[in-house]
């Protein structure tokens, strides 16, 4: 049984509520200082009736992941026996930081035409709204249900998520039986790639501009590294991976530096570049060619060393068995609440649900958003979430809920 329509629509503006203070307290990652938000979220959660524990990570790991502080939320509620399946809904609130090109306070959580604008309102503040209340309506309509949902509340996904995710599960906090991680309304997404951030240094030996032969140019040989790299991309325009949206490899270099001044050879040059896997690939096979393919880019040149350093390995979200099970559950409740049946797709990034998926826990993402990244203006100005899509991504998660934790007669 679900709630009344006026139960639902008490709920609902709690919601909105709740997910507009949620967006009001800045969580930017980086710098990733996002102790302050678990805190203030803890406190709107307890007011919500949950039990809330607070798992804070040691300052030395959340150093080496560049943040400085994580908490994460974890909340354990449990239905009859509580021997039925123990299913975890992971939303991050830790958010890429504003940029410029905002018409709206990115803190201001401002309501208009029906959503709700700020940094964080789709992705994926959303889905702590989205899964706190649906748990809170499973709680004030519990009969005939039996089993444990958990809410991961994490901190670092824009990190990586090896401090929120990966710590719970490493760290046996958590063992479910199913996850569902943050994701948009109309599609049930059920893999993507991976991403493989990989920093290269070239060391050469300065020298005066005037006489450039007696030095070692680390941006000469930087140069034929990007040759080999861009060849690299062409030819991965050519490989499509067998997952449904995913499409082919990607390998992009994003950040360039190095130099001393105009008239010094430079002596070093770091770049950054990101190689995104496709569910087929396994990355550290991936690392170990690209490393190779840049080493002999540089091979040969006088004076010239190169250094390889990985600064995050993300591997794929793959499809583990069990999985189905989430998928048609998810797309009967969502077919009833929004009219059509969400497809089972992939897409080209990356996110912390992996790690669950690596634990060999079905693992799908579905919450609270419009049909892309895109229309949401995900990490882009302006980016806002529907009330309607919020409301509709509650409604569906509550009924997956109630019939994972019903046991069959």
């Amino acid at each position: 049984m679900t709630l009344s329509d006026d139960d639902s629509a008490q709920l609902l503006a709690r919601e909105v509520e709740f997910l507009k203070a949620l967006v009001r307290v800045p969580s930017d990652n980086p710098p990733g200082d996002c102790a302050p938000h678990a805190e203030i979220a803890g406190r709107l959660l307890e007011e919500l009736g949950f039990a809330v524990e607070h798992h804070a990570v040691p300052e030395p790991f959340v150093k080496t992941y560049g943040m400085k502080s994580v908490v994460n939320l974890l909340i354990r509620e449990r239905f009859g026996s509580g021997e039925g399946p123990t299913i975890a809904l992971n939303a991050h609130g830790d958010v890429v930081p504003p940029g410029e090109g905002w018409t709206f306070d990115p803190y201001g959580a401002e309501e208009k035409g029906g959503a709700i604008y700020g940094r964080g309102a789709a992705v994926s503040k959303s889905d702590f709204a989205t899964y706190a209340f649906a748990l809170l309506a499973l709680k004030q309509r519990p009969e005939g249900l039996d089993g444990t949902v958990e809410l991961h509340l994490t901190y670092d996904e824009e990190a990586g998520g090896f401090l929120g995710p990966k710590w719970l599960l490493e760290h046996e906090l958590t063992k479910p039986d199913y996850a569902i991680s943050a994701g948009f309304s109309y599609a049930v997404v059920i893999a993507h790639n991976g991403c493989l951030h990989l920093e290269v240094i070239v060391h050469g030996r300065q020298a005066h501009a005037a006489m450039p032969e007696t030095g070692a140019d680390a941006l000469e040989a930087a140069t034929g590294i990007l040759d080999a790299i861009y060849a690299e991309r062409r030819r991965l325009y050519g490989i499509t991976s067998t997952t449904p949206g995913i499409g082919s490899p990607k390998i992009t270099v994003g950040l360039i530096s190095g130099g001393i001044n105009t008239n010094v050879v430079p002596d070093r040059i770091a770049m950054r570049i990101d190689r995104r896997l496709t569910p087929e690939e396994d990355g550290e096979t991936v690392e170990a060619e690209l490393a190779a393919l840049i080493e002999a880019a540089a091979e040969g040149r006088a004076g010239i060393e190169v250094e390889c350093r990985r600064i995050i390995l993300a591997e794929p979200l793959r499809t583990v068995p069990g999985t189905e099970k989430l998928v048609e559950t998810i797309q009967k409740h969502a077919a009833e609440v929004l009219g059509e049946v969400p497809p089972a797709t992939a897409v080209p990034l990356y996110t912390d649900a992996r790690h669950y998926t690596a634990a060999g826990i079905p693992t799908v993402l579905y919450g609270a958003g419009p049909r892309s990244i895109l229309e949401a203006n995900a990490h882009a100005a302006d980016e806002h979430v529907r009330i309607s899509d919020l409301a509709a991504a509650t409604k569906v998660i509550e009924g997956t809920l109630r019939d994972l934790l019903t046991p069959a007669e």
